[in-house]
């Protein structure tokens, strides 16, 4: 039975197969891949590069137009900074080596506020899906915990940034704790509400058919929550990066956070804005690297309507 379609016309993974088996061997997975040139891919890669060309016009709209206020005086630079300014104060944190701030280099600034940040965030992330995944699958923790939990998130950030400047001193660890509690709540009650929307029907066949507490919770549970968990981890680096830097503003002896203090006393607002530049390009990397981790985990689940339209 022929493959072509009527006019001639045969699909390009029909003729990878018919060619395997006129050469007298079975068709790979590789020779059933759709070649690169279909219209399909095409029209995918131009539709990505229609929206960077988008977003480089917007920015450079933004910033010209900003250049072009504080230029012209219509708004004020020396409250709001100037893009120029701006690039030159990077150039110098950058250049400068240990006379870049008061406190020594700017690369020891960076590390310090991200040391604090990815051990917030992994202390955080481990004790909220901890957290979260016990109390979701044990009613008892459940009631017996939570109103604690929900008292302690009802405390000010800011309050608890100063008991632990109060408690550990000037150093790495209470911003640490803070940045942790930062990310423990929004990955607690994500794990949390993960676990309550497992389907019922699979927990209970998996009981059904034998399967320990634990069996359950590692091979069942946990996999099924793990999109919601996944998700909360974007919007948990955000914090931990708002929870180091809270607790540099309120107490350090370096951190990206000191330098914004120290710039902002000084009425230095370009390096206001160098620095928040910096700590924004740090957290687009850890998105980019935890988009790359969701796909890796998340690997085994079918695109969602909004991600197959993107494609």
């Amino acid at each position: 039975m022929s493959e072509i379609f009527p006019g001639g016309y045969e699909t390009p993974l029909k003729a990878a197969e018919r060619a395997a088996r006129a050469e007298g061997r079975v068709a790979r997975p590789e020779d059933r891949q759709v070649p690169a040139n279909n219209p399909g891919k095409r029209i995918a890669r131009r539709r990505k590069v229609k929206i960077l060309i988008a977003q480089v016009v917007l920015a450079v709209v933004l910033i010209g137009s900003w250049q072009l206020l504080t230029a012209t005086k219509v708004i004020d630079p020396f409250f709001y900074g100037q893009p120029s300014g701006i690039a030159k104060q990077l150039g110098n944190y950058f250049t400068q080596g240990s006379q870049a701030t008061e406190f020594g280099s700017y690369w020891t600034q960076i590390e310090t506020t991200l040391k604090e940040a990815v051990f917030g965030f992994i202390l955080g992330t481990v004790t909220g899906i901890v957290f979260g995944v016990a109390l979701g699958t044990s009613p008892f923790l459940s009631k017996v915990i939570g109103p604690y939990i929900k008292v302690f998130n009802a405390i000010p950030r800011i309050v608890l940034g100063s008991i632990f400047l109060v408690a550990f001193g000037l150093g790495q660890l209470p911003k640490v704790l803070l940045a942790a509690v930062l990310v423990f709540f929004v990955v607690f009650f994500n794990a949390f509400q993960g676990v309550r929307e497992v389907d019922r029907n699979v927990l209970n066949n998996a009981r059904v058919l034998g399967a320990s507490k634990m069996r359950i919770i590692r091979d069942v549970t946990v996999p099924s929550a793990l999109t919601w968990i996944i998700a909360s981890l974007h919007t948990a680096f955000g914090f931990a990066i708002v929870g180091a830097l809270v607790g540099e503003v309120l107490g350090a002896q370096s951190g990206l956070g000191l330098v914004i203090t120290t710039a902002q006393n000084q009425f230095n607002p370009d390096g206001v804005f160098a620095t928040m530049i910096v700590i924004a390009v740090i957290t687009l990397c850890a998105e980019f690297l935890l988009t790359r981790l969701e796909r890796r985990l998340l690997s085994w689940r079918p695109p969602s309507p909004s991600e197959a339209a993107a494609i």
